[in-house]
């Protein structure tokens, strides 16, 4: 799952900053990095900063971005954890509105990783659903990179992925707390059985901090 980029960089000749050639053109300048919009998670062990990709997955993340500015997600909570290796270097931990009827709104179209690039990579936030087209206002978030959740290609049955709509830029010593919380082995039904924290780990208030 790691790739390692090596660098020969010893190999290359050194060269002088004012040995450039006479006429050469100048670097071209680098394009804008993506627009995000920053959302706040607080939690009672901390809080956790998310880079929303607002260019990136503008569908995903307006939707995310209505649940915060409404409010939904305050007083919400974490209520999963699915730890994939046994050190928890892998998994995932899920929270949100958990279809709670006063906060739960109507499903949105999917917006597949093969369309906007993103990937589920470490800190990765992706919406949680069922069919494609039904994720509202639950979410998970990556622990160690889980690509196999990306749209794949080719495959048999659902191929189309789950939705990322940002990542996690600060905070995640808090996940990997939440990864690492305590299950009910008698919560949860079918495959999650087993993965429901047995304190779910309340979210006081989503925000946008002031610019």
């Amino acid at each position: 799952m790691i790739r390692l980029l090596l660098l020969l960089a010893l190999a290359a000749p050194a060269v002088a900053q004012d040995a450039a050639p006479a006429g050469a053109a100048a670097p071209a300048a680098e394009a804008p990095a993506p627009r995000t919009e920053t959302v706040v998670l607080e939690t009672p062990l901390g809080a956790i900063r998310i880079a929303v990709e607002v260019e990136r997955a503008p569908l995903t993340a307006a939707n995310f971005l209505r649940y915060v500015r409404e409010k939904r997600l305050d007083g919400a909570s974490f209520y999963r954890a699915l730890r994939l290796t046994p050190d928890g270097r892998y998994g995932l931990v899920q929270g949100g509105v958990k279809n709670e009827p006063r906060r739960v709104l109507a499903g949105i179209a999917h917006e597949p990783t093969s369309a906007t690039g993103l990937s589920h990579v470490d800190g990765a936030i992706s919406m949680a659903r069922g069919a494609p087209g039904t994720a509202s206002g639950d979410f998970f978030i990556i622990v160690g990179g889980l690509p196999a959740l990306d749209a794949q290609l080719a495959g048999e049955g659902d191929t189309a992925g789950y939705a990322v709509f940002g990542r996690v830029v600060e905070g995640m010593d808090v996940v990997r707390a939440i990864l690492d919380a305590p299950v009910d082995p008698n919560a949860g039904e079918g495959s999650m059985k087993g993965q429901m924290l047995a304190t779910p780990v309340r979210i006081g208030r989503a925000v946008l901090p002031a610019k």
